[in-house]
C-alpha cells in the first residue's frame, strides 16, 4: 500500500458497506474522495464513514447524512464514553462541517474531504462547499493527539437503511487536487431518453399503454437508451444493451405466452426476434431499440409490465440498469384509439410566449404542459358532424401554387393567396417569438402554433377531400397522419393539399399542422426517388454508401453547397434512422422524414446564412437535446446566465408540426435550462417575402435572456 493512494475496488464500483480507507501512517492530515450513489429505499438520517481505531473499542461518526438530508463532517476523533457502536451517535453538539446541500437519492455525487488539526474542509462535486476551524478544540485534551493510525469504513452492513455504490474511492496523506480525481474516470449511468419514444400512449392513470398481443396487432414501441457519464455525457464504449419484459410489482420475468412465444420481440429490417437474442450495440453512447410485446396484461391476470434495459458486461448495477414506465399491453379488440386516448388541452390556452416574457417553467421539457387530461368534449368534435360527406371550407387557394422541389424554402410558408381573412395581416417581424420547446412526445402532441380566431367572412367553396378526412387528421396520432397523407399525396393535386393544409390549421388552431402538409407531397416523392436510385430491387443497403447519397440529396434542397454534413451530424442521422451496418426502407423512412424538413428550414434564408456561418460558428450541426444541455451545465456548473446553443429537435419528425424548427437552449436567469422554439411564421410577410429585419443572429442577441453564444463539448 502506497503512501498516497490507499485502495480502489472492485473495477471502480464497489458496494458502500464495503467501503474502507486505512491511513496507517496518521500524522494529523489526510484527505480522500470518492463518488457516491444511494438507492431510493435509503432513509435518513445515515452514517456513512465511521472513524475507527484499533486501540479503542467504541466507534464515531466522521461523514453523516442528517434527517434533513445535509452532509455533515466531524473531526478527529470525537471518542467519548456515551458514544455507541452504531450508525449513529450524539454528535451534534460537536464542531463540524455542514452544507445547504440536499442530497439526492439515485444519482452519482462526488464527495471528497480534506482534514488536518487546524481545519476539515467538505468538497461536493469538485467544489469546496464548506470549512470548519478546529482551533477552539487545540487547547482541550483529545484522544486523537496519540492515535497513530485511523480507519474510515461503512459499519452498518447488510441490515442497515443505508444502501448504495461508490465508485473510484481513494485516500492520501496529504492533500491531493480533489477537484482533479473528481473530473478523472467519472462513474456511468444508463437512462431512456424520454425524447425518442414514439408509438406510445399515456393512460389517465399515467400507465403507458401499448397495443400487443398477436402479430397481426401489435405495434413497435421505438425508444434509444443513452450511456452517459456522471455529467450527463455520452460515452462511447462497444457494449450491448440487452431488453427483457418484467412484472412491475415484482421485477420478476413476464412468461412466455401460451404459444411459447417470447413476450418481449425485437424487430430489425422487418423480421422478429426474442429481445434476449438480438441486444442493441452502442453507437456514440445511444443504442435504438424497436420492441413488440406479445404477452398481454389480461392474460398474466391485469399484472403492469416494464421494459428493463441492461449492459450485462459492465456489471448487475441499478444505475446500469433503467425501466420504463408501468405498461399495459392491450390488444386492439379494445379499440385504444377510442378508451385510452388522451385530450390535450386546447391550443388557445398556450398562447404564442415572447421569449422576454416567457413563464419561468423549470428544465422540465414541456411535457407537464401538455400531458394534463380534459374530460371535457374536444372542441374539434364540435366543429364537424359525421355522416356528411363534404364539408364546406372557407378557403382562397391559389391554383398555381410552386411546387418545392429542391427550391423548397418556400414550400411551407402561406402566400396571400393562399390564406386570406383566416390568418393574421400584422406579421411585423421585428422580433422574435417563442414557444416551449420539447412537448410531450405522444402521437397526439400538439404544437403551439400560431394562434388565431376562426374567419366570418371566409368564401365558401367545396372540393374533393371529405370533412371525414379532415376529421380524422386533426385527432389523430403522429403514424395515422403520416399513412393518410402518403395516401393524399398520390392522387391530391397541390391545390387539394394547400386546401387540406389551410382547413387543418384553421380547426387545430396551429399553423404549424398547415405546414407540414403543405411540404408533404414533395417529401413523399423525394423520398421515393432517392430510395429508388439507391436501392432498385428495395433490398437493405450499406449504410456507408447509403448516407453519401442522402448528404448530397439534403445539401441540394439546404442549398448548404458550402458546409457538408460533419462525422457527427452522420452519426446522429444513423441514430434517428435506427438501423446498425445496413439501412432498410424502414430506416430510409425514419431519417428522411426527420431531415426534409430541416432542410427545407434551413433553405430559407434567415436560417441559410448563420448555418452557412463556420466562425462564429451559430449552429453547431445535429446536436441531441443531452449535448446542449451538458454543454451548458458542463462539470464544473452552469455557463453564464445567457448563453445559449440553437439545435433542432431530434425527436420531431415529419409530420410533427414542430418537425424542421430550430430549438434555443438556453441558461436562465436562475441558472435552470430553458428550452425555447423559435417560430418561423413571423420572419415573413403575407406576401411570402421576408421582412426587411435584423439577421437573425442580431435578433437573438437582442432579446433579454439571450447574451452570448455557447459552445457543444463532446467527450468523443
Amino acid at each position: 500500500m502506497g503512501n498516497d493512494e490507499i485502495r480502489r475496488r472492485n473495477k471502480g464500483y464497489c458496494e458502500l458497506k464495503d467501503l474502507c480507507l486505512d491511513f496507517d501512517e496518521y500524522d494529523g492530515t489526510f484527505s480522500f474522495c470518492f463518488w457516491i450513489y444511494l438507492i431510493k429505499s435509503t432513509t435518513f438520517p445515515a452514517t456513512i464513514l465511521h472513524q475507527i481505531h484499533s486501540d479503542i473499542s467504541e466507534s464515531a461518526p466522521f461523514l453523516v447524512i442528517n434527517d434533513n438530508k445535509r452532509i455533515n463532517v466531524l473531526p478527529v476523533l470525537y471518542l467519548h464514553e456515551e458514544a455507541p457502536v452504531t450508525c449513529m451517535g450524539p454528535w451534534t453538539e460537536v464542531p463540524h462541517v455542514t452544507v445547504d446541500f440536499e442530497f439526492p437519492l439515485e444519482k452519482w455525487v462526488h464527495v471528497g474531504c480534506e482534514v488536518c488539526p487546524n481545519y476539515i474542509r467538505l468538497h461536493i462535486n469538485g467544489e469546496i462547499v464548506g470549512e470548519k476551524s478546529l482551533s477552539s478544540l487545540l487547547h482541550k485534551e483529545s484522544n486523537s493527539s496519540n492515535l497513530k493510525e485511523i480507519h474510515l469504513a461503512n459499519l452498518c452492513g447488510d441490515s442497515s437503511d443505508v444502501q448504495g455504490y461508490v465508485h473510484n474511492y481513494e485516500g492520501f496523506h496529504t492533500f491531493s487536487s480533489i477537484k482533479d480525481h473528481h473530473l478523472k474516470d467519472p462513474p456511468l449511468k444508463l437512462s431512456i431518453d424520454e425524447s425518442s419514444i414514439s408509438e406510445v400512449e399515456e393512460e389517465s392513470d399515467g400507465v403507458w399503454g401499448i397495443v400487443g398481443g398477436k402479430a397481426s396487432c401489435r405495434r413497435n414501441v421505438s425508444l434509444d437508451v443513452v450511456l452517459s457519464d456522471a455529467f450527463g455525457q455520452p460515452v462511447d464504449m462497444e457494449n450491448e444493451v440487452f431488453a427483457s419484459l418484467v412484472y412491475a410489482d415484482t421485477g420478476a420475468p413476464v412468461e412466455n405466452t401460451t404459444d411459447d412465444e417470447a413476450p418481449l420481440l425485437s424487430s430489425y429490417d422487418g423480421i422478429e426476434f426474442s429481445s434476449c437474442e438480438r441486444p442493441s450495440k452502442f453507437l456514440l453512447g445511444r443504442a435504438s431499440f424497436k420492441l413488440r410485446i406479445s404477452q398481454l396484461s389480461s392474460k398474466c391476470d391485469s399484472r403492469l409490465f416494464l421494459i428493463r434495459f441492461c449492459v450485462p458486461k459492465l456489471g448487475d448495477y441499478p444505475f446500469l440498469q433503467t425501466n420504463t414506465r408501468p405498461i399495459r399491453c392491450i390488444s386492439r379488440s379494445r379499440n385504444t384509439k377510442l378508451s385510452t386516448l388522451v385530450w390535450k388541452k386546447s391550443t388557445y390556452a398556450l398562447e404564442r410566449l415572447n421569449l422576454s416574457q416567457s413563464s419561468a417553467i423549470d428544465d422540465v421539457s414541456l411535457e407537464s404542459m401538455n400531458s394534463g387530461h380534459e374530460e371535457k368534449t374536444n372542441p374539434l368534435m364540435k366543429r364537424f358532424r359525421v355522416g356528411l360527406d363534404k364539408i364546406s371550407v372557407s378557403v382562397k387557394a391559389n391554383p398555381t401554387l410552386k411546387q418545392s422541389g429542391v427550391e423548397c424554402s418556400n414550400s411551407h410558408v402561406w402566400t396571400a393567396n393562399q390564406v386570406e381573412k383566416g390568418f393574421p395581416k400584422s406579421l411585423d417581424g421585428r422580433s422574435l417569438n417563442f414557444e416551449e420547446a420539447d412537448v410531450s412526445p405522444s402521437e397526439s402532441s400538439e404544437s403551439t402554433g400560431e394562434r388565431y380566431s376562426p374567419s366570418n367572412s371566409l368564401e365558401s367553396r367545396r372540393y374533393q377531400i371529405s370533412d371525414m378526412t379532415i376529421f380524422k387528421y386533426c385527432l389523430a396520432g403522429l403514424a395515422e397522419r403520416s399513412q393518410m397523407l402518403k395516401e393524399i399525396a398520390i392522387s391530391a393535386s397541390d391545390r387539394e393539399i394547400s386546401e387540406l393544409a389551410h382547413s387543418v390549421s384553421h380547426f387545430s388552431g396551429c399553423s404549424h399542422h398547415g405546414n407540414q402538409i403543405l411540404i408533404s407531397k414533395r417529401l413523399i416523392e423525394d423520398g421515393t426517388n432517392l430510395w429508388l436510385a439507391m436501392s432498385p430491387n428495395n433490398h437493405p443497403i450499406p449504410w456507408k454508401s447509403a448516407v453519401y447519397e442522402v448528404e448530397e440529396q439534403f445539401m441540394k434542397i439546404a442549398s448548404c453547397g458550402s458546409r457538408s454534413l460533419s462525422q457527427q451530424d452522420i452519426e446522429i442521422l444513423r441514430s434517428i434512422a435506427g438501423c446498425q451496418e445496413y439501412l432498410s426502407l424502414e430506416n430510409f423512412e425514419k431519417l428522411w422524414c426527420w431531415l426534409y424538413p430541416v432542410a427545407c428550414v434551413i433553405s430559407r434564408d434567415w436560417v441559410n446564412a448563420i448555418w452557412n456561418s463556420m466562425s462564429p460558428k451559430w449552429i453547431e450541426g445535429f446536436i441531441t437535446k443531452e449535448e446542449a444541455e451538458a454543454s451548458l451545465q458542463g462539470p464544473g456548473g452552469f455557463q453564464e446566465r445567457g448563453t445559449f446553443i440553437l439545435r433542432f429537435p431530434t425527436s420531431r419528425s415529419w409530420p410533427h408540426p414542430d418537425a424542421g424548427c430550430l430549438i434555443v437552449t438556453y441558461v436562465g436567469n436562475d441558472y435552470k435550462l430553458r428550452h425555447k422554439l423559435l417560430s418561423m411564421d413571423h420572419i415573413y410577410g403575407s406576401d411570402n417575402q421576408r421582412i426587411d429585419a435584423k439577421p437573425l443572429q442580431d435578433m437573438l442577441l437582442a432579446e433579454p435572456e439571450l447574451s452570448r453564444l455557447g459552445r457543444i463539448m463532446r467527450s468523443y
